[in-house]
């Protein structure tokens, strides 16, 4: 039997959705939103009922009913630490992405769109690796200073799914290899893959390497120093440095296209600011293999930046010593969606409760 599936993967400023058979794709949208859409909203959630009604939108273009769909998949967001999985949608985890006390994002709206499609029609919402899994080794989890503990946060749904396929391509499965994983977009997460648990990863929202938009890791002292000029307030700061940070900071864009274009029309600054960046990714998977114990079956790079020919070719030659390089472009995240709740519905895995202590401390 052929299941049906709604994929709801909601970003800042879109919101991308597909409908599955099984794993062939029937229908693909992505909807922008401009800033004068979402200015009006001052928090997350005050964007259900718009994207809701986007959502709405996109099936009846689609010409599909809601009853005639399996189940539901929407991107988990910020959530309580979690293993990896495939995630039943509940009420705890309705009231946690709500009240976003684990943190606002737009990916907090998947489980919820997912669970106001599925309920409507009376089948079940599902989130898929979301950006809290956290499968930490213990030494991992500690920071330097007692009090202030490692977080991970990260691109697990497409870094799991991507790994999940390259290790199919080279006969084995998941939990069969090694892999330093990288995600590189707007956050720039790097992973260290061991077995299939992600043991180790900076958190991409706020450490690691600087990325178009984010600062990574910064000199601590001087951190502390800027925090107490009086010129920003808490929040204003946070924003600084994980919206215009990065590449933003140093040339006025997020754009790595306009970037490479000024560096190759002979920009000196442009050139010396992607420089640093490849400096700090390769740095980042570096370290990352150290925590492998430099046993590395391949290094994943993955994600919008790796179709810039000029950012990948420059972290190739910087890390090929390391392993194998696989360049796996975009994002497959809706896939992964559809995919992770399709071996679910086909009995492969079992879904995994929330409500339960799912925290994965490996």
């Amino acid at each position: 039997m052929a299941h049906t599936i709604l994929a709801i993967n909601p970003g800042s400023t879109s919101t991308k959705l597909a409908i599955y058979r099984d794993t062939a794709l029937l229908f693909a949208k992505t909807i922008r939103h401009g800033d004068e859409e979402l200015s009006g909203f001052h928090k997350i959630t005050d964007q259900i009922p718009f994207r809701l009604h986007a959502v709405k939108e996109f099936m009846e273009e689609s010409g599909l009913q809601a009853d005639e769909l399996s189940a539901v998949a929407g991107r988990g967001g910020l959530l309580k630490p979690l293993q990896s999985g495939t995630y039943e949608v509940c009420v705890e985890m309705l009231k946690d992405a709500k009240s976003c006390i684990y943190g606002e994002h737009a990916s907090n709206l998947g489980s919820i769109l997912a669970f106001e499609i599925a309920h409507n029609a009376g089948i079940p919402a599902f989130i898929v690796d979301p950006v809290g899994v956290d499968e930490f080794v213990p030494e991992a989890r500690l920071s330097g200073f007692a009090g202030i503990e490692r977080k991970s946060q990260l691109h697990a749904l497409n870094i799991k799914a991507v790994s999940r396929k390259i290790a199919s391509r080279l006969g084995w499965q998941l939990e069969e290899v090694n892999f330093v994983a990288v995600h590189l977009g707007a956050g720039i997460s790097v992973a260290a893959h061991r077995r299939g648990k992600l043991i180790d990863v900076n958190n991409a929202d706020n450490e690691g390497p600087f990325s178009p938009e984010r600062a990574g890791t910064l000199p601590l002292k001087q951190l502390i120093s800027l925090c107490y000029t009086g010129k920003y307030t808490e929040n204003e700061l946070v924003g600084l440095l994980t919206r215009r940070g990065g590449v933003s900071s140093y040339l006025g864009t997020k754009s790595i296209l306009e970037a490479e274009e000024r560096a190759q029309n002979g920009d000196a600054e442009a050139e010396l600011v992607l420089k640093a960046m490849v400096h700090q990714i390769a740095k980042e998977i570096g370290a990352m293999a150290a925590v492998l114990d430099g046993e590395v079956d391949g290094i994943i790079l993955t994600g919008g930046l790796a179709r810039s020919g000029y950012i990948i070719e420059r972290v190739k030659k910087k890390v090929a010593f390391l392993g194998k390089v696989f360049v796996v472009p975009g994002e497959e995240e809706l896939e992964a969606l559809a995919a992770g709740v399709l071996r679910v519905l086909n009995g492969k895995e079992f879904a995994l409760s929330y409500t339960k202590k799912a925290a994965s401390h490996a």
